[in-house]
């Protein structure tokens, strides 16, 4: 571990290593901190950081791909933004835009994973065709919402299987549904204006009120979380594409574009 941690430090640039070094050690003080309260599953999440703070290093160090600096650096901040900030310090609920946030960002950078892949198929000399800038773009954007899809699926089995409510619930105002039609017609009924909602738990005995609403079990959360998602691809899409046409306003693009390392 330390003869790969002075590798890291040797071969990588200043401020990657800056990155780097600063968000490990606030890691480890919270996991120090976590673990003198007796808080395991926010050790965890501490664990789990560190070892995902390495994957960029081992993307870097064990295949032919190279990740640019800011896109190494994104996805650090990434990690523990998501994980320390927003599992441990709360942060998905005391700033009620920060799973937006993240979301947005992480279907920007999906895209940009997608669309270098396809990049790199471009370029190689073994591939038989080269697609156009238009059709990467489109793979970029697809890729991009698959991943986001299948940390939707991840969510929901958080929620159905572990009881982990990560698919944030949320209060709504009125419902529109068929349900309520009493002549069971497929007719929907619009409750536009509900008061309250009562919730009666007869194995716990317990009986909650929710006032000027109803509990959305996590539809919106998921539907924002694809929405913000798709904004995230679009963008890098669009960004890729012009890039890929050499518009020099575009370049911006390929600070998050993983490339083939050059031979030597």
């Amino acid at each position: 571990m330390i003869r790969m941690l002075k590798a890291f430090f040797k071969e990588n640039d200043k401020k990657i290593v800056f990155a780097f070094l600063s968000l490990y050690i606030l890691v480890i003080i919270s996991m120090i901190i976590q673990l003198t309260m007796g808080n395991y599953q926010n050790v965890f999440y501490c664990i789990l950081a560190l070892i995902l703070f390495l994957i960029p290093y081992f993307i870097d160090k064990k295949t032919a791909i190279t990740l640019p600096n800011t896109l190494e650096i994104t996805i650090l901040f990434f990690i523990f933004a998501t994980t320390v900030l927003g599992e441990i310090r709360n942060f998905y609920t005391t700033f009620p835009h920060w799973d937006t946030m993240l979301h947005t960002l992480s279907g920007f950078l999906c895209a940009a994973i997608g669309f270098s892949l396809v990049n790199i198929l471009n370029h190689s000399n073994r591939s038989f065709m080269h697609l156009s800038p238009i059709f990467v773009a489109l793979v970029a954007f697809c890729f991009s919402m698959t991943i986001g899809v299948l940390w939707e699926f991840f969510e929901f089995a958080g929620d159905t299987y572990l009881n982990k409510d990560m698919q944030k619930d949320e209060i709504v105002t009125k419902i529109s549904s068929v349900k309520l039609n009493q002549k069971k017609e497929n007719v929907p009924v619009l409750l536009d204006s509900i008061d309250k909602t009562i919730i009666y738990s007869n194995h716990y005995k317990k009986t909650v009120i929710i006032e000027n609403g109803y509990l959305d079990i996590g539809l919106t959360d998921t539907m924002k979380d694809l929405f913000v998602n798709f904004i995230g691809a679009i963008l890098f899409s669009v960004l890729g594409f012009f890039y890929l046409k050499k518009q020099e306003g575009y370049k911006i693009a390929e600070l998050f574009i993983p490339k083939l390392k050059e031979k030597k």
